[in-house]
This record gives C-alpha cells, sequence and structure tokens, in this order.
C-alpha cells in the first residue's frame, strides 16, 4: 500500500510501498471526472497536476487528514500506478481491506452543495437532502464497497462542508441504497446472504462493464484476478464460482469431512475457564521479543518456548494468540493437553489446523477444499501427507498481493501429545514452513524441554528457529511479573469480599511472591483458593502462609505445598476419624480417576462410569475449584486447571497420604467400563431395526442420545486402561465374560461411532495381555475376535447391524429376530487376513518391512503406499512419480522404501518424514524391478533398456552397469550376502555384484521370466515365468533342480519364506499359491483376487503373504491352514 504523507510545510509526498506496520491513515471516496481532470501516481512522481481540478480533492483530504491527527492517507486517483497491471490487481483486491483499516474515510460530494436555493426546506428535510439523494456517488459501483467497509465515514459537500456521518445519516442512507441499517453499522457481511448482498449493487453502474463485479470482491470476501477483455458476463461468472467455493465455509460436506478437535483452538469454549492471557505490564520483555520476531523478515521461522511446568507457557501462548486473531493474522492455534480425548494425541493436529486455517484466511478455502476433494479420505493419511496436501500446498498457492504478508501458527504444550514419533513428526513438518516463499509462516511453539522435542528442535538448523528458555529469566523480572498477578487477582478479592483497603498488605504480598518461587501456577492457584473462601477467604490466605515453607526452596515443593493446602482443606475438620478416611479414600477414588482419564468427562458421566451417586461426586468437588475446572454445566467436561497436578498427584514421595497408584486408578476405570458396557449394551442400540442401515446416514444427536458419552468413553477406552494398569487377562474372568456375552454389542457400538480403527487396535492390545498357557480359551477366542474384525472391517464401518450376519455361525444367539435371511457362511476362516483398498490404479508391486507392521505397495496410479500390517490402515501416500510404479522395497532396517518406474527414475524414500531423498536418474526405458542389497547399501534395478544398474545408496552415484541381456529386464534381487545379482528376460542371469562379471546364465524357461529371487542361503534361485511354470535352480551350478506346476496363467511373481520352508506365487490366473520348498509339493490355492496377481512377498516371520493385484487392492493372507469358526 502506497499512501500520501503531509508534510510540515502542507505539500505532500508518496511513501514507499508499505507492506507491514502501517500508520493510521485517512481515506477519499470520490466519484472522478474525466482522465484530464484527475491527478494521476504519474502526476505526482513527475512534480505536475497541480493545476488540474482533482487537485482540491487531494488538498482537502490531506488537510482534513491533519484536522484530524492524521499525517497519512489515501486516494485512488494517485496512489496506484494504472499501468503496471500487477499493482492495479492488488490494489483492486485489496481495496475493500484498506477501506476497512482506514482511521477517516471522506466521502467528497461533488454534485451537492451546502445550501441549495431552490430548494424549499420542509419540517423533516435538510436543505441539501434532495441533492444528497440524488446524489451520483450512490450510482456507482465502486462506492459501495467504500460506504460499507471504513468504521467511520463523513460526507463533505461541493464547498468542502461536513454534512453528517453515516451514523448520523444512516436512516436516508438506508433509503437511497436499500441497504440495512446492521450493515451499514458494521455487523459482518457473512450475516447477510449472498443475493441480498447482490441486490445492493444492482443499480449501481462502473464505467468498465468488468468492474461491476470486481467492485464486489470486498463485499463477499473474495480474491480473483483480474481480465478486463472478459466482459461482465464472464466476469459476474467466476466471481459466483469464487463466492460458491468461499461460502460453503466449514459447513459445508467437503469440510465435514476432516475430523476437528473441538479444544484445539486458543478460545475455544471448552477452554473459557482457563482463557487467561498476561496482565498488563507483565511478561513484557519477552512478549515484545516474540512480536518482533513474528515480523521480522529473518529464516527463524519456529519461535521455541520451552520452561518447566507452571511457569506460565500457556498463558504467553494465549496472549500471542489473541493478539495476532485480533489483526486476523493467526491461522491456527492447537492447544494440546493430556488426558484431554482429541487434543491429547496427533490424530486430528493437521486436520483441525486445516480447519482453522479455512475459517481465519478466506482466500485459502478455495484450495483447501480442493486438497479434501481431491483426496476424499486425506484424514486417514499419513501426518505427513495431511500437512502437504491441507496446510502446506494451500498456503503456498496464496499471492501476497491479496493477503497479509505473514500468518502465525501456534502449537502449545507439544509435550503433552500422547506419542512420541508423532511430536518427532510434527516438528520435522513444521520446519518446512521455511519452503513458502510467497507468505511468511510463523510457527510459535511452547513445551517442557522434553527429549524428542530437544532432539526435534536441535534437527532444525539453528539459523531457522529461536528458542527462549522460560525458567532461565532473571527471577527479579519474574517476580516482578508475579507480585503483578497477585496484586490484580488479590485486589479483586478484596473488592469482591470487601476486605481492608489495606489487605493483604505489602508485607504479605512479598512473603506470596518468594513462595510462589517463580510458578506462575503457584500463584494462580493460591489465588483460586482463596477466592473459593468466599467469606473466609482471608483465613484461606493465612492457611496459605502458615503452610508455606519460610526458606527458599525448591518450587516443586512450594507447589507441593498449595495442592496439599488445597486438598486437606477439602475434608472438614468437623469429621471424625473416620468419616475424615471415607472423605479421602473418595477424594482419591475420584480425583484419581479424573486425573488418568484418557478423554475428559463431565460429572454426570465421570459418576456413571465410577458407578457413583452425583451429589457424592459434586460434594466431593465442592471445594476443589482451585485445582479443578467444574463448569456450572453438569454435562460440560472436568478438567484440571494445570497438568501439573497430575505429576503431583501421582507421585507418592510428594502427593503424601493423598497419593493415588497409577495402575490402580487404571484398574478402577478399567472395571467401571466393563461393567457400564455390561449393563448398557445391546443388539440394534439405535433402533435402527433394519440390517443395511448405514453409518454414515445416522445423525449425530441420535448415536449420542443412544450411546451416552460415559458409553462412547468406556466403548473407546477400555482395553487402554487394562493395558496401564499392568494386570494379565485371564479365562473366566471379567473381561473374558464380557467378550462372550457382548463382543458383538461392542464392535456394533464403535461401528456407529466410527470407530471400528480403535476397535481393531483394542484387540491386537488385548491379545499382548492374555498368555496362551495360562488362558488358553480366553487367547482362542481373541484370535478369532481378531480374524473377525480383520474379515468384516467395511461391514462394522458401513452397516454395523451386518456384523450380525457375518458372525452368524459363531455367535448364532447375536442374529436378532427381524434378520429373516441368514446367509451362508464358511465353516473355516478363509485365508484372506485383510483387503487393502487405496490405490486408483493396478497394483504392480508389494512388500514387507523387516519388522513386520507395515506393508509398501506401489501402483499404475504412480503412488507408493504404506499400510499398517495390524489394522489394514493406511499410513503414507508417497507422491512424485510421473508414472506407473511398477517395483517398490524397504531397506533392511526399514527407514527407507524404493521404488521404480515407467517415467525412468528410481527414487529413494524416508519413511518417517516421507521425504524424498534421492532420484536416481541413468536408464533410458522403464525401471521395472528394483531391490536393496542386504547391508542396505546398495540398490539394484532393471529395465526395458536391457541392462541391470547398480547405485550409492548414500550418495546416489551409478556403480556398475550389468549388460548382457536380449529384452527387458523384468526382475532384480540381491543374493543374501549382496555379493551376487539375479536378473531376468527370457532368461535368468546371475552377476558378480563386485566386479560385474556375468556368472551363469540359466535356461529352460519357454516364456519371458516375470520373477527371480534367492533363497534365505543363498544356495537356489526361484524364477517364474509366462510359460506358467516356476521353476528352482542351482546357484552353484546352474542346474535346474525342479519345475512346480500349477498356475494356469503366466506366473508374475515369486518368493521363498525367510524359514526357507515355503515358496509363494502369484498369477495372471488371479490366485498365490503356496508350495513346499523341500518336497516342491502344493499346499495351498489362495482365492480372492479378481484379477491378475502382479507380486507377492512373504512377512519376515512366514506366517503371512501379502499379495498386489490389477483389480487394485493389495491382500493379507494367513499362511497357516485355515482354522474352524
Amino acid at each position: 500500500m502506497r499512501l500520501l504523507e503531509r508534510n510540515n510545510d502542507g505539500e505532500f509526498t508518496l511513501t514507499k510501498d508499505i507492506i507491514d506496520n502501517v500508520p493510521n491513515y485517512a481515506i477519499l471516496s470520490h466519484t472522478w471526472g474525466t482522465d484530464t481532470e484527475e491527478v494521476t501516481f504519474r502526476d505526482l512522481t513527475d512534480g505536475t497536476g497541480k493545476d488540474k481540478t482533482g487537485y482540491s480533492k487531494i488538498r482537502f483530504c490531506g488537510e482534513q487528514a491533519r484536522l484530524d491527527g492524521l499525517q497519512y492517507f489515501w486516494v485512488d486517483t494517485c496512489c496506484i500506478d494504472k499501468s503496471n497491471n500487477t499493482e492495479l490487481a492488488e490494489a483492486i483486491n485489496s481495496m475493500f481491506r484498506w477501506y476497512c483499516h482506514a482511521a477517516k474515510c471522506y466521502v467528497y460530494l461533488s454534485d451537492v452543495p451546502r445550501d441549495t436555493p431552490d430548494a424549499i426546506e420542509t419540517f423533516c428535510q435538510l436543505p441539501w437532502e434532495s441533492a444528497f439523494r440524488e446524489s451520483r456517488w450512490f450510482t456507482r459501483g465502486w462506492t459501495l464497497q467504500e460506504l460499507i467497509a471504513p468504521k467511520s465515514v463523513e460526507f463533505f459537500s461541493k464547498y468542502w462542508e461536513l454534512l453528517g456521518s453515516k451514523s448520523s445519516l444512516g436512516t436516508i442512507i438506508h433509503e437511497i441504497t436499500g441497504i440495512p441499517d446492521k450493515a451499514l453499522r458494521g455487523v459482518s457481511l457473512s450475516d447477510f446472504s449472498v443475493a441480498e448482498r447482490m441486490s445492493w449493487a444492482e443499480r449501481r453502474v462502473t464505467t468498465r462493464k468488468e468492474d461491476q463485479a470486481y467492485s464486489l470482491l470486498g463485499i463477499f470476501d473474495v480474491y480473483m484476478p483480474l481480465i478486463y477483455s472478459e466482459g461482465k458476463e464472464h466476469a459476474f461468472k467466476r466471481l459466483r464460482e469464487v463466492i460458491d467455493v468461499n461460502s460453503r465455509g466449514l459447513h459445508s460436506d467437503v469440510f465435514q469431512r476432516l475430523p476437528y478437535a473441538l479444544d484445539a483452538p486458543f478460545n475455544s469454549f471448552a477452554n473459557e475457564e482457563s482463557s487467561s492471557t498476561c496482565l498488563p505490564n507483565t511478561r513484557s520483555g519477552l512478549l515484545e521479543e516474540i512480536y518482533n520476531w513474528v515480523e521480522s523478515d529473518d529464516k527463524r521461522c519456529i519461535f521455541w518456548l520451552n520452561g518447566l511446568a507452571g511457569t506460565g507457557k500457556s498463558t504467553i501462548a494465549r496472549t500471542v494468540a489473541r493478539r495476532y486473531f485480533e489483526q486476523k493474522r493467526l491461522g491456527a492455534s492447537f492447544f494440546f493437553s493430556r488426558g484431554g480425548g482429541d487434543v491429547g494425541h496427533a490424530g486430528k493436529f493437521f486436520t483441525s489446523f486445516a480447519v482453522q486455517l479455512a475459517y481465519n484466511v478466506p482466500s485459502l478455502r478455495r484450495y483447501i477444499s480442493e486438497a479434501v476433494e481431491e483426496q476424499i479420505d486425506i484424514a486417514n493419511h499419513s501426518l505427513r501427507d495431511q500437512w502437504q496436501q491441507l496446510v502446506l500446498r494451500p498456503l503456498s498457492k496464496l499471492d501476497r498481493r491479496f493477503s497479509p504478508a505473514s500468518y502465525l501458527l501456534i502449537v502449545d504444550a507439544l509435550d503433552e501429545c500422547d506419542n512420541k514419533g508423532h511430536i518427532r513428526t510434527i516438528l520435522q513438518l513444521l520446519a518446512e514452513v521455511r519452503s513458502l516463499t510467497t507468505i511468511r509462516l510463523r510457527v510459535f511453539l511452547t513445551s517442557r524441554p522434553e527429549i524428542p522435542i530437544r532432539h526435534g528442535i536441535c534437527a532444525i538448523p539453528q539459523a531457522e528457529h529461536q528458542e527462549f528458555v522460560l525458567h532461565r529469566i532473571q527471577p527479579a523480572v519474574v517476580n516482578h511479573d508475579i507480585s503483578l498477578f497477585l496484586e490484580y487477582n488479590l485486589g479483586m478479592i478484596r473488592q469482591e469480599w470487601s476486605l481492608g483497603a489495606d489487605w493483604p498488605g505489602e508485607v504479605v504480598l512479598r512473603q506470596l511472591v518468594l513462595y510462589a518461587c517463580g510458578l506462575f501456577i503457584w500463584a494462580a492457584t493460591a489465588c483460586r483458593f482463596i477466592r473459593e473462601g468466599r467469606r473466609f477467604a482471608g483465613k484461606r490466605l493465612d492457611k496459605i502462609l502458615k503452610g508455606s515453607s519460610s526458606a527458599i526452596t525448591a518450587p516443586e515443593k512450594h507447589l507441593n505445598e498449595i495442592y496439599l493446602a488445597v486438598l486437606k482443606h477439602s475434608i472438614s475438620l468437623d469429621y471424625s476419624e473416620e468419616e475424615k478416611e471415607e472423605a479421602c479414600d473418595m477424594l482419591k477414588h475420584t480425583l484419581g480417576s479424573i486425573v488418568v482419564l484418557l478423554s475428559p468427562l463431565s460429572t454426570s458421566s465421570l459418576s456413571r462410569l465410577l458407578h457413583l451417586q452425583k451429589e457424592d461426586v459434586d460434594r466431593t468437588f465442592e471445594d476443589l475449584y482451585a485445582i479443578l475446572d467444574i463448569p456450572e454445566d453438569p454435562t460440560h467436561s472436568l478438567r484440571l486447571h494445570h497438568p501439573s497436578f497430575r505429576d503431583f498427584f501421582l507421585n507418592k514421595d510428594r502427593c503424601e497420604d493423598f497419593w493415588v497408584d497409577e495402575k490402580e486408578a487404571h484398574q478402577i476405570l478399567a472395571t467401571g467400563c466393563i461393567q457400564l458396557m455390561s449393563q448398557t449394551l445391546k443388539k440394534d442400540i439405535c433402533e435402527m431395526y433394519a440390517s443395511g442401515s448405514q453409518a454414515n446416514q445416522v445423525e449425530r444427536s441420535r448415536i449420542d442420545k443412544c450411546l451416552s458419552p460415559e458409553v462412547q468413553y468406556a466403548c473407546l477406552y477400555w482395553v487402554q486402561h487394562l493395558q496401564r494398569c499392568g494386570s494379565q487377562v485371564c479365562d473366566g474372568k471379567e473381561t473374558h465374560q464380557f467378550l462372550h456375552t457382548h463382543l458383538l454389542h461392542w464392535l456394533e457400538a464403535l461401528g456407529w461411532m466410527k470407530k471400528a480403527s480403535d476397535g481393531i487396535q483394542a484387540i491386537l492390545s488385548l491379545e499382548a495381555l492374555v498368555s496362551v498357557n495360562k488362558s488358553p480359551d480366553l487367547y482362542a477366542f481373541i484370535l478369532d475376535m481378531k480374524r473377525f474384525v480383520l474379515c468384516n472391517r467395511s461391514v462394522i464401518e458401513q452397516a454395523p447391524l451386518r456384523l450380525y450376519c457375518s458372525a452368524q455361525r459363531k455367535f448364532k444367539g447375536y442374529i436378532p429376530d427381524w434378520i429373516q435371511i441368514k446367509p451362508k457362511v464358511q465353516a473355516y476362516w478363509r485365508t484372506a487376513l485383510q483387503t487393502l483398498e487405496g490405490h486408483t490404479g493396478l497394483v504392480s508391486s508389494v512388500a514387507f518391512s523387516s519388522d513386520g507392521k507395515q506393508v509398501v505397495s506401489g501402483s499404475e496410479d504412480k503412488t507408493v503406499r504404506l499400510w499398517d500390517v495390524a489394522t489394514g490402515a493406511p499410513l503414507q501416500t508417497l507422491e512424485g512419480h510421473t508414472g506407473w510404479v511398477s517395483s517398490v522395497a524397504f531397506s533392511p532396517d526399514g527407514k527407507q522404501v524404493v521404488s521404480g518406474s515407467w517415467d525412468k527414475t528410481v527414487r529413494l524414500w524416508d519413511v518417517a518424514t516421507e521425504a524424498l531423498l534421492l532420484t536416481l536418474e541413468g536408464h533410458t526405458g522403464w525401471v521395472r524391478s528394483v531391490a536393496f542389497s542386504s547391508d542396505g547399501k546398495q540398490v539394484v534395478s532393471g529395465s526395458d533398456d536391457k541392462t541391470v544398474r547398480l547405485w550409492d545408496v548414500a550418495t546416489g552415484a551409478p556403480l556398475q552397469t550389468l549388460e548382457g541381456h536380449t529384452g527387458w529386464v523384468g526382475s532384480v534381487a540381491f543374493s543374501p550376502d549382496s555379493k551376487q545379482v539375479v536378473s531376468s528376460d527370457e532368461k535368468v542371469r546371475l552377476w558378480d555384484a563386485t566386479t560385474g562379471a556375468l556368472l551363469q546364465t540359466l535356461e529352460g524357461h519357454t516364456g519371458s521370466v516375470r520373477s527371480v529371487a534367492f533363497s534365505p542361503d543363498g544356495k537356489q534361485v526361484v524364477s517364474g515365468s509366462e510359460d506358467k511354470t516356476i521353476r528352482l535352480w542351482d546357484v552353484t551350478t546352474g542346474a535346474p533342480l525342479q519345475t512346480l506346476d500349477g498356475h494356469t496363467d503366466w506366473v508374475s511373481s515369486v518368493a521363498f519364506s525367510p524359514d526357507s520352508k515355503q515358496i509363494v506365487s502369484g498369477s495372471g490366473d488371479e490366485t498365490v499359491r503356496l508350495w513346499d520348498a523341500v518336497t516342491r509339493a502344493p499346499l495351498q490355492t489362495l482365492e480372492g483376487h479378481t484379477d491378475w496377481v502382479r507380486s507377492v512377498a512373504f512377512s519376515p516371520d512366514s506366517k503371512q503373504v501379502v499379495s498386489g493385484s490389477w483389480d487394485k487392492t493389495v491382500r493379507l493372507w494367513d499362511v497357516a491352514t485355515g482354522s474352524p469358526l
């Protein structure tokens, strides 16, 4: 923005283009005369134009601004260089915002004299009113936003006389324009429909037809490029398209697909009670340093504020968030809270960021909306995918000309995220904001100085981040701020309860500051404790003073004392010893449950979960407001004021007689969950009465009515509480009885809650809690459960009631009477464990990671995908190839993936961060096959260019090119000792990996050899061919050992099991076959794919097989013979 600055001598000059820190300014609104009358940008830069008629308007604006105490002003005719199309487009898209931010807007009405000689002044009409109503200014397109946007609009006559303001003339203006009074008074324009806002401009005209659309950009808070040759009709068509994307907002189906953590923003309703910000004149130096960092242009994109518990990190974060929220420059905020449900983990971290960004930065909505539409299941993708697609890429498309120069993201209490791996990933991804060039994005981060975060920050170059250690601020500075805090809050208490004018006094104040020992949480807890004493506030202050150590000790000791004071005070001294013991037990029982809850619950829900009377729980908590945030509405969640109380309450040395054993607390909750589910869960709990009822068609309100918050909590977290209490689950006990009676009821509930994945993970966790030797019946039952949920995951997710049909053979008693058609089911488990869906093209290659926990797949859709073997959930999507991904493999340590593509490249990827590490170029034809060496130092690739190439993994340098093939190379592999390479075209060839010498050529197949692999001992090679056979070869002699027949179409993939006992093959006949590696006998035929099976591989433990098919699916199979249902 370029302004005019008035000098002391009354003259004015143009400023440079101001991007940040724009000073207060006035703005002129007027109707233009002819081109020869108005003063232009060129006139001012050339020092001409003073003789033009329009110069008087500029002079008037400058003089009026001076009278209003403003040094700067803006006039559209001369502050925009209209010969520069880029600048003109920026100005038109920014105009509404410029008028909105103006301190004063002066409207010059050249056709309205102050007094009209011919006018007949009536009782209710001003002498100039008729001319005012007829003014040309009210008919022009651009003046609509100039009327609505500014807060202060003053109207001046032809002779520069003040006629009135938008406020004083509001009724007349409404009558002239038809614009509602609310809109004129500054009510958000989003409160008015698109049609209504369009109607305000119906009778307005512009010189250039396209401007009738462009002049409305600010009215609808949208941005779009200007095309002055497109005509009015096309301009309005584009405008409506942009408005449509923008107006869908957060209520559109697109944004409803993004899981959102309601408690994440700094100003969420749930955090209202703990939404305090820094008091004036406190934390001044630190806040100034943070604000300077936000505004600076250097590369330090991350500010890490770290400090010990209770030092005020969150309050500072809220203060910073509030400042930039009010400036409309806060992109998003996420305040983590351990045990806070959705804000206790990273599952909704980036999706919540995306939703907030779409709301806070309207110009981003279109790009985020497009990202969600492109990847409908983006919420199920990896953190990197979500970050890239929903945040980084949309931000990279922002045009800095039409948006603020910078935005701020705030992440508070990252250390309270429940997964250290996710913490590391989040830090790695947030550091990528440095890659943005069109806009500056800053990330303000707070946490305790815990190891994962320290290491993550250290990995970011020093020049790209700033650190501030909160607990190293000079004690005098911290004590000054705590003193102001105490003085303010105790002053409020003094006024509320009419305590003495000198209460509590300077001496007491200094004592309290000393006791706080630099911890704001001590001061805040003390003030809450005193305030809740009401008319006994003075006595409570005395209790604190008497109970605190007089000597200077560690901060933790003072925090212990204030927490102990609160707990002791909650148990009346008037109780008998027996009553005190009972009250203490109730406090430990209820408060212990709160501190280990995995998601917050209300008082009502907690009492039902613990099977206690709500009145008893209320009485227990009535004197604990100093440590608990207890909402007035009993359906709203209870929360700890600060996480430091959890640390205190679970520490025996600190909490003394009130200590709660964490494992016992989890056991209490696990028992409560199981009992509650046993009492409430039943068939068709949502009363749908139709087995085909779709989960996504059931209103959330109905689910919440049928499944109360405490029941939903129990369904989600009962196994986690069992895990954390550390005890084993046994045959015939409570857990076994619950599962035997209510397994399908539980799975049905999870289906309605859209939490099937959580159920799968819970069953996998439960399996680890059961001893196969001590509890064989329960262990077998859980194995059946696992098979059942993995095979029926889609049923549970889509139509939960159909799971009763799927389970009828095993659980006959579960089938409701209204299910008349009962399906036939298999007597044995199918060997197919899971079907992994997500690729949009043919799947050409699959492989297991070395720990067996992940599968990687490559596809015609040009992507590489990683999957969780246990749950079948998609983990990551690696994008970058521009052609079909034909081959993939994990490195031996599982940290990297290699992929080969028809784009003629080999690519190396980092599994943890999803980053592309290297692109290996050199092949001149499609790359059909890739593999790692056993030491992970080399990669081998085979191509349609008839060569085999070896590459250095560390540097990407080509090491060797093995030539000799006469056709395209279909498959390559390293020997277990990495000394040899095997490859195939119509023949199988063995090479020395060190010298590149051809060792042997193995002949016998009558068709192209599609796949080759070494045995685990390196003594044999197996090959699969278009001749429909599998052949085994002796590596030393090259002699053929065996031919395996059985497939009825091309054999496309073969592999040995790691234990050397079996061979697996995949074929164009749509089957996967297992063979005995010793006897060569066929063992099993695995059916299920509906198209060519292109790739197969064994898991490291030889118990599972993965297959990828041209039916676009990846399947996991159980190698063992199926057992009875």
